[in-house]
């Protein structure tokens, strides 16, 4: 079996993890480490886990816990990890990293977007963007892989097999977007209380969102030029779940039958991409739970325009879903293994 340890366990994408890893025919979680809840069992502070998986969260000791594991998965806030990855680092330890701080190549675009100073550009070159659609060659053998965005995850694959075929403008690209509340973490700030978010869909950090770097980042790397895009977060009233709305004009007449069908073979080794029949759309619903994405288009005729949707669990597929295929990749194991259940529908 192989030995993972996750940090940051009892957040919502930690505990995610945990509920996914705790039934991998192949991995064995061999820590589970938490701030908050050091001396608990994790089934007391997450109790569908009772009598399932009951291992006692421990505190955050690199010396202890790194004999323990292979590869660490960090699910901490933004700039925290520049405590820790270094040290497992230091070990010889392979990490799978949530927040921003691997997913740029550049260190002046992330200083700029999420406005503190990176605390570890030393690391940069030995890590890995873990979208692996996109990059699951350098995943392989990567120290360090910076799991990508829920949004970024929703969109760029969205748009990949346009760019690559250069089939639309690059110059006026549109995504509003939108999540489920548990994309903003397990914290009780006001604006994500129930009597704040039920029976309500706002827009939130509209054209600053610090996702839109990340987009721009990967979506320049596929076309070869600087490309920057228009984006818009809303907040759904819902638990989980992401929905994408693209915009792009072609830049040729196209039948949608046509997209489709190249869509179709562009992803057609990929198992998590799910390219639906013309006529069809995505719905949350059917990949809430899952680390599918759900992917379907339309052509507007009067403007020549494509309108891409896509749909996925931002805590599977966008979150922690997405880490244990990357997981998979670097242990050499399928890339499904262990995550092939189904969207719950209801």
């Amino acid at each position: 079996m192989k030995k993972v340890g996750i940090i940051g366990a009892t957040g919502y994408v930690g505990i995610e993890i945990v509920r996914i890893l705790q039934n991998h025919p192949d991995i064995q979680i061999s820590s589970v480490v938490s701030h908050s809840f050091v001396g608990k069992k994790i089934s007391d502070v997450y109790p569908n886990l009772r009598n399932v998986f009951d291992m006692e969260c421990e505190e955050l000791d690199i010396d202890k816990i790194s004999e323990k594991a292979e590869i660490f998965i960090t699910a901490l806030p933004h700039g925290i990890s520049k405590e820790v990855i270094p040290k497992l680092v230091e070990k010889g330890k392979r990490i799978i990293d949530h927040s921003g701080d691997f997913r740029y190549k550049s260190v002046e675009v992330y200083e700029k977007w999420y406005n503190t100073t990176h605390g570890m550009p030393h690391l940069l070159d030995i890590s890995v963007y873990g979208l692996p659609e996109l990059h699951r060659e350098e995943i392989k053998s990567a120290q360090i892989v910076g799991n990508p965005g829920c949004y970024p995850t929703c969109s760029i694959l969205g748009l990949t097999p346009l760019l690559k075929n250069r089939l639309v403008d690059t110059k006026n690209i549109i995504i509003d977007a939108a999540s489920g509340v548990t994309g903003a973490g397990r914290n009780t700030n006001l604006p994500y209380q129930f009597c704040e978010c039920t029976e309500n869909f706002k827009a939130y950090k509209v054209s600053t969102h610090r996702h839109t770097s990340e987009i721009e980042q990967e979506i320049s790397l596929l076309t070869g030029e600087d490309v920057l895009v228009s984006f818009t977060p809303h907040l759904i009233p819902m638990k989980r779940g992401m929905l994408c709305t693209m915009y792009a004009n072609l830049t040729c007449e196209k039948e949608a039958s046509e997209l489709i069908a190249l869509y179709r073979e562009y992803y057609k080794d990929e198992y998590f991409v799910r390219i639906l029949d013309e006529g069809e759309l995505p719905e949350t619903k059917n990949v809430s739970g899952s680390n599918y994405i759900d992917i379907g288009l339309v052509v507007d005729k009067r403007l020549n325009r494509v309108i891409v949707l896509s749909a996925l669990d931002n805590l599977g597929k966008g979150a922690a879903g997405q880490a244990i295929q990357d997981l998979n990749i670097m242990f050499g194991l399928p890339e499904n293994r262990g995550l092939t259940t189904p969207g719950l529908y209801l």
